[in-house]
C-alpha cells in the first residue's frame, strides 16, 4: 500500500490541511458502517475500542482522573459527541491521532467502540498530525508543550521560525518553552505536576548552577513564592558568591556517569528517578507515580 507524503506547506495551512475537512462527514454520521464490516478510509465509522492502540507519539502524559470520570458520565449519558480521529494499521488495527482522552473516558464509561475518523498515513504523517493535533487542542503543560515543539524540530526537521509559524505564535514564545527542557527532570515534574509555574521555571533558568536550580525550586514550593518573589531571590542568589557552599544542604552525590543514568530515566518516564548504588555495585531504583493513570503510562513507557 502506497502512503502519500505530507509537505511543510501543507503543515503551514494548519490542522485542517491535516486532517482533512470532516465537517461533512461528521453532519452524515448517521451512515455507519456496520461494525463486522472493514471501515473505510475517510470515513466516519463506529470501532471496536479493542481495535484501537494509544499513539506512543501523544505528547500529553496525564489525565485527570477526576475530569475522566466526569466525561465517562457524560459520555454515559450521550455518548461521544466528536468523534476521535485514527489512522489505519495493519491487521484491522488502528492508532489514535487525536481524541485520548474521549478514549479513555469511553472505557470507563463501558463502551464496546466509539466513532473514529479514519485516514491513512505514515509514520511521519503521523507524528506530524498528533504533536499539532495535540498542541492545537488539549491544555497541555507547559514542559509537554516544550517537549512537542522540541519534537516537531529533531523528528520533523523543523526550524523554530517553522514551528512558531504552523502553531501562530511568536518565535521567543517557542524559544521559551523549548528553554525548560534545560532545567533538572525534578523541576520538570513540578511543572507538570502545576507545583511551579512555567514563570517560576523560567526565572530559575537564570540560575547557572543545577544545585541553585533545585534549592531555589525547593524553596519555591515551600513557600507558595509568587513569581515576582522567586524573581527577587533569584537576584539574592546571584548577589550572594558563598551561597552555594552556604546555603545549598549537602547530599550525598552519585558518580556523574549514575547522576547521567537517573536523569535520563527520569527524562525518558517523565517522572521523578531516585538511583542509589552503593561502593560494592549493588543499588535501588525508585520511581515515582502520582496516580493510577500515571502508573499505567510509565508501564507503557517501559513496554510492560
Amino acid at each position: 500500500m502506497s502512503h502519500k507524503q505530507i509537505t511543510k506547506s501543507q503543515i503551514g495551512k494548519g490542522i485542517g490541511a491535516l486532517l482533512g475537512n470532516i465537517k461533512d462527514e461528521v453532519d452524515s454520521f448517521g451512515n455507519d458502517a456496520k461494525q463486522n464490516n472493514e471501515a473505510l478510509i475517510g470515513s466516519i465509522t463506529r470501532i471496536p475500542l479493542t481495535s484501537i492502540e494509544v499513539n506512543p507519539n501523544q505528547p500529553r502524559r496525564t489525565f485527570d482522573e477526576v475530569s475522566l470520570n466526569e466525561l465517562a458520565e457524560s459520555i454515559k449519558l450521550h455518548d461521544i459527541i466528536q468523534p476521535v480521529t485514527v489512522v489505519k494499521l495493519n491487521n484491522k488495527k488502528y492508532q489514535l491521532i487525536s481524541g485520548e482522552r474521549r478514549y479513555k473516558a469511553s472505557k470507563i464509561a463501558g463502551l464496546l467502540d466509539i466513532p473514529a475518523y479514519i485516514r491513512i498515513a505514515n509514520d511521519q504523517e503521523i507524528l506530524e498530525m498528533g504533536l499539532i493535533e495535540n498542541l492545537q487542542r488539549e491544555n497541555l503543560n507547559a514542559i509537554e508543550i516544550g517537549l512537542a515543539y522540541k519534537r516537531l524540530m529533531s523528528e520533523c526537521n523543523l526550524t523554530q521560525e517553522e514551528v512558531a509559524d504552523r502553531m501562530k505564535k511568536e518565535r521567543s514564545t517557542v524559544t521559551n518553552y523549548i528553554r525548560l527542557l534545560r532545567l533538572p527532570p525534578s523541576i520538570q515534574v513540578s511543572v507538570r505536576n502545576k507545583e511551579i509555574s512555567m514563570g517560576h521555571a523560567r526565572a530559575l533558568l537564570g540560575l547557572e548552577h543545577i544545585e541553585q536550580q533545585l534549592f531555589a525550586a525547593k524553596d519555591i514550593i515551600a513557600r507558595q513564592l509568587s513569581v515576582r518573589k522567586t524573581e527577587e531571590l533569584i537576584k539574592n542568589i546571584l548577589k550572594n558568591k558563598n551561597y552555594r557552599s552556604t546555603e545549598i544542604p549537602k547530599t550525598k552525590e552519585l558518580p556523574i556517569a549514575y547522576k547521567k543514568i537517573e536523569d535520563q530515566m527520569a527524562s525518558h518516564l517523565s517522572t521523578k528517578i531516585k538511583l542509589d548504588r552503593k561502593k560494592n555495585g549493588k543499588g535501588s531504583i525508585l520511581i515515582e507515580f502520582y496516580n493510577d493513570n500515571d502508573l499505567e503510562r510509565i508501564l507503557d513507557k517501559m513496554s510492560l
